[in-house]
């Protein structure tokens, strides 16, 4: 067979596994989807493909991976961050007759029944969390032999390699290390719908100086996008409760934090909406069944964080932001979930955006929990290099001022870094030098806060809105014809958005938003590892606080922009301390006609930041509730600070001991009595399990409290 026919034949049977896969007839290959397989599978070189969501890219690997596997190459390795995607492409690898299966959190009950089939040679797909990368067991022993016998390996979202990437993870740096143990000759292909140039450069790169990139339109010509403004979080919620029946099939309103998921889906089912809540913190059975209802059509849509993430199956017709995410980037990924296959009206999906004022403060809250400071990564250097032993997160969690998940963070870049390394029991230190790459953080966070301007500029633009998203992308199409329209969004005239809420949804929507009370759930066991910083606590907290109140988190849609107001220092730092403002009263007082605590004295936790403040809070609750003020919670030790070990359960514990005591007016003040613990607001939670300790130990029946916020 000559040069030319030999890629003209492969092309053609790649054409026939194409129509199996997607079940069509008359399937054919985009040409740049051929280009990338004809990479992969004739010139066995790596590859780099940035297309849209919905073009097929998963269709370029499954097809890749029949060609190879009728060659006699080992099966194909996909390591892919959502599991929901997952779950849907095994199922479309089986139509096409691929034997796929998973590694991941969820199914460890099967990881040794699969290990054994790939020994064998019966399965063709094997798709892995970026997680199982550094599982030491996962690495150690099963890793090298798929390195060395995989036939093809696809780095799905590729862009989460980068830290220039808007989604970067910590695990995805293993493929680092992966890409230069694969043996010669293995073809590589790396996947992603969210990359710009830069992204796009830095992923080439560590892929290798031949990588083939092929970059397409990111066009979405299914999306219709526009922006609605409106003032209050009431009439957000009114403008959802009215219009969201408008909206073509399921969908998903995406919210910027778990509590705001909760609250949009419990007003919304108030008016008769079919809704469900979804987030990281969903257990893992309801999360199966409620994308499955999605899917389905049995639920209007999800109200959902980021951690929905569908796979191409998946036909949804609009997806609304209730909160605009922080870059232009990470929002054409999510609302890349609308408009992906069938069943859509001729007019394509609809996206909506409903941002507010203060999508900004949580953009704030998220960007604090960037990589640590260089003197919190030395001290859990030094803990493992002193220890000599494998040490696990929750043995070094009590030694380190770093909550759970940023310390774990942390451990992985540093593991990718050379600087610990990952083995069964922990962590240990591997003694090599490391340099804290400060500069390199410092354009990452630049970096951040270009693309947050750039998310507040297409509020605001009066310009073609998937023009505007697909320059941010680089989009080599737009940036060559900067003149393109869509015609298809709300400045284009293609799409119409009403801002009309009705008075009837804006009232019920206010009733609900105003309704004060957050349930504070006491702590009932004390931080593991504490004996390893010198405090015998340990086990149970016996007996532990009541169940108390907070008027709202600060992430709350009703009383959180008031709260958020009271306790965010101004631009020069100044905090505000003063009477508890009226709106504030009021809903505390209707909190406590609600909740009605029955208490018989007050204790005040002492604040040296807002003392006016919590004065004033204590002195309106005694008054209300005809109980006295019996003493402090206070501060006698000054030099460790208010927010000391804030982000770590040991080192507050440790903190709050050295810096509060319990001071009582007469010393049976609280005996017998049911005290009413009174602070600004909750952060960690441990000063209030520790003051109700005290109070317990001074003889009180029964401790409860109470706070103005809570933090989350």
């Amino acid at each position: 067979m000559s040069s030319d026919a030999a890629p003209s034949a492969t092309r053609d049977r790649a054409e026939e596994h194409l129509r199996a896969l997607v079940g069509k007839p008359d399937a054919r290959l985009y040409d740049d989807q051929w280009a990338a397989i004809a990479a992969l599978v004739v010139e066995r070189r790596r590859s780099l493909v940035v297309q849209r969501t919905g073009w097929g890219k998963s269709a370029v690997y499954f097809v890749a991976t029949l060609l190879l596997r009728e060659q006699g190459s080992g099966p194909t390795v996909i390591i892919s961050p959502l599991l929901a995607l997952m779950r849907n492409q095994i199922q479309a690898a089986e139509r096409a007759g691929i034997r796929a299966v998973t590694v991941n959190s969820t199914n460890t009950e099967q990881w040794e029944e699969i290990h054994a089939s790939i020994q064998a040679g019966e399965v063709d797909v094997l798709l892995v969390s970026p997680e199982r990368l550094n599982n030491p067991g996962f690495r150690d022993e099963v890793l090298p032999r798929l390195a060395a016998t995989c036939g093809l390996l696809v780095v799905d979202e590729a862009h989460c390699i980068s830290d220039w990437g808007h989604d970067f993870r910590p695990d995805y740096r293993r493929i680092r290390t992966l890409l230069q143990d694969l043996p010669t000759g293995i073809p590589v292909l790396a996947t992603t719908a969210t990359a710009n140039q830069r992204v796009t450069d830095d992923v080439s790169e560590q892929l290798g100086a031949d990588t083939l990139v092929l970059r397409g339109s990111l066009d979405r010509e299914s999306l219709r996008l526009g922006v609605v403004r409106l003032t209050t979080a009431e009439q957000r919620l009114a403008w959802l409760a009215d219009h969201l029946s408008e909206q073509p099939g399921s969908g998903i309103v995406y919210c910027l934090t778990v509590a705001a998921t909760q609250e949009v889906a419990d007003y919304l089912r108030s008016r008769g909406h079919q809704v469900a809540a979804y987030s990281g913190q969903t257990e893992q059975t309801e999360r199966l069944a409620l994308e499955q209802a999605l899917i389905n059509g049995e639920v209007k849509a999800l109200i959902a964080t980021s951690a929905l993430g569908m796979g191409f199956d998946a036909s949804l017709g609009f997806v609304v932001n209730l909160g605009a995410p922080n870059s232009p980037v990470a929002y054409y990924q999510q609302v890349g979930r609308a408009g992906r296959g069938g069943n859509l009206p001729p007019e394509g999906a609809s996206v909506v955006l409903l941002p507010a004022v203060e999508d900004r403060d949580i953009w704030a809250y998220f960007a604090s929990l960037a990589f640590p400071r260089e003197e919190l990564v030395r001290e859990t250097l030094a803990v493992l290099a002193e220890e000599g032993r494998p040490l696990s997160t929750a043995a070094i969690e009590p030694r380190v001022d770093l909550s759970r998940n940023r310390l774990e963070t942390m451990l992985k870049v540093l593991d990718v870094d050379g600087a610990v390394r990952r083995v069964r029991g922990g962590w240990e230190s591997t003694g090599r030098p490391w340099e804290y790459d400060a500069e390199r953080y410092a354009r990452v966070s630049a970096a951040r806060e270009v693309e947050q301007r750039a998310m507040l500029d297409y509020l605001e633009t009066d310009e073609c809105r998937m023009l505007y998203l697909r320059r941010q992308l680089d989009d080599p199409e737009v940036l060559a014809d900067p003149g393109w329209r869509c015609g298809r969004c709300d400045n284009c005239g293609g799409l119409a958005l009403s801002v009309d809420v009705s008075t009837e949804a804006v009232a019920q929507a206010a009733d609900r938003l105003a309704r004060p009370g957050v349930p504070i759930e006491p702590r009932k066991l004390w931080p593991t590892g504490m004996k390893a910083i010198g405090i015998d606590l340990s086990g149970r907290i016996n007996p532990p606080a009541e169940e108390g109140r907070a008027i709202a988190r600060l992430t709350d849609l009703g009383h959180g922009p008031a709260l958020r107001a009271l306790f965010t220092p101004g631009p020069d730092g100044t905090r505000y301390d003063g009477p508890v403002p009226d709106s504030l009263a009021r809903a505390m007082v209707g909190m406590l006609q609600d909740w009605q605590p029955r208490v018989d004295a007050i204790v005040v936790a002492e604040s040296e930041q807002r003392p006016q403040l919590v004065a004033d809070l204590a002195s309106g609750l005694s008054r209300f509730l005809q109980v006295p003020v019996v003493g402090q919670w206070a501060v006698v030790d000054p030099t460790v600070g208010p927010d000391r070990g804030a982000t770590n359960s040991a080192q507050r514990v440790a903190a709050v001991q050295r810096r509060c005591a319990l001071r009582l007016d007469t010393p049976d003040a609280v005996r017998d009595a049911r005290v009413l613990l009174v602070d600004d607001r909750v952060v960690t939670g441990w000063s209030t399990t520790l003051a109700s300790v005290a109070l317990h130990q001074a003889g009180a029946a029964g401790v409860v409290p109470l706070v103005l916020a809570v933090n989350a």
